[in-house]
């Protein structure tokens, strides 16, 4: 559950949403509950139910609705991090077995199709066709993602526009998802909820890009996982990108091999080959311009706490270290 200082507005309604969460994991089926169970309990920071709710604080909703929402949210996104870990064959997350190591592919696959399914469930108890229309389109934009992202394994000629295309589909969608769905619930104007949904999108992608600059620059103890899996997938993320783009000739082809091949054999000398083009630093600096973009895209909301806190949640995507 969040526990960072930006989110502390939300604090308590987050707790709120940890207990929703555990008690809409209901189910009559053992192995349901005992894998939901496993992942949710798994930690994390949940940032993308608390988004939901401070851009609900801070477009001035004030009912309950929300709690619902974000519950959904969450469910959402678990839902893709138990498929994702099948795809990827991961073993690793946040510093524990994932559950597909747990459990097995065939059980982490069904546990999140239950996910997808209770999410949408209570979609429909929360009767607000807009905000389904916006869970729903979101929801199948990611899965565009997944096959996207899929498509760009082993490939080494994926570009920085194509790189950030899956970005923004995988990841930053349902973080676009919530922070719009915080404006939906309070009724703003659509040139506000229009920039909750820049926020969320532009938060959503310097996650991802600070993600993909941790794999070869963080400490595997507070990522979670091992250094270097995005290569050892064949992921072609920007620092490889970059790196291939303006390295050497030699440096250039060992990235590519690196790309095509998969694996963790040629680790050191892409690490070598990322740190003498700067493309740690080039990354974050494009990180940077989208928490830039974030900020500027809720200059319309008035002053509160939570606008406060969305300011300080788009510093903190491109300086964190975990």
């Amino acid at each position: 559950m969040a526990t960072l200082n930006e989110l502390a507005p939300v604090a308590e309604e987050m707790q709120q949403v940890d207990v929703l969460v555990r008690q809409r994991l209901g189910s009559d089926v053992p192995l349901v509950r005992q894998v939901a169970e496993y992942i949710v309990a798994g930690g994390g920071k949940r940032l993308r139910p608390a988004l939901l709710l401070l851009c609900a604080g801070a477009a001035g909703y004030r009912g309950r609705m929300h709690l619902e929402l974000a519950t959904v949210i969450e469910f959402i996104h678990t839902a893709t991090l138990l498929h994702d870990d099948v795809v990827d064959e991961s073993r690793l997350r946040r510093g524990r077995e994932t559950a597909n190591a747990a459990f097995g592919n065939a059980a982490s696959v069904l546990v999140g199709d239950f996910l997808y399914s209770r999410a949408f469930q209570m979609m429909v108890s929360v009767d607000n066709m807009r905000v389904m229309q916006v869970l729903a389109d979101a929801t199948n934009t990611i899965a565009e993602g997944e096959v996207l992202q899929l498509m760009n394994c082993h490939d080494p000629d994926v570009d920085e526009q194509r790189y950030l295309e899956v970005i923004r589909r995988k990841t930053a969608k349902l973080f676009e998802a919530a922070a719009r769905i915080g404006g939906v619930l309070a009724g703003v104007a659509p040139e506000l909820e229009q920039g909750l949904a820049g926020y969320g999108t532009h938060v959503g992608t310097a996650f991802q890009l600070v993600d993909d600059v941790l794999d070869y620059s963080g400490d595997a103890a507070a990522i979670g996982k091992s250094l270097g899996d995005d290569l050892a997938e064949g992921k072609p993320t920007l620092p490889l990108i970059h790196a291939m783009r303006t390295g050497t000739a030699q440096q250039s082809a060992l990235v590519r091999s690196a790309i095509v091949d998969g694996g963790r054999d040629s680790f050191p000398g892409v690490l070598d080959a990322i740190r003498a083009s700067g493309a740690l630093d080039y990354a974050r600096g494009v990180a940077q311009c989208e928490a830039e973009l974030a900020r500027h895209a809720i200059e319309g909301l008035p002053h509160s706490k939570y606008k406060d806190s969305l300011l300080e949640l788009a510093a903190f995507s491109v300086t964190r270290r975990s």
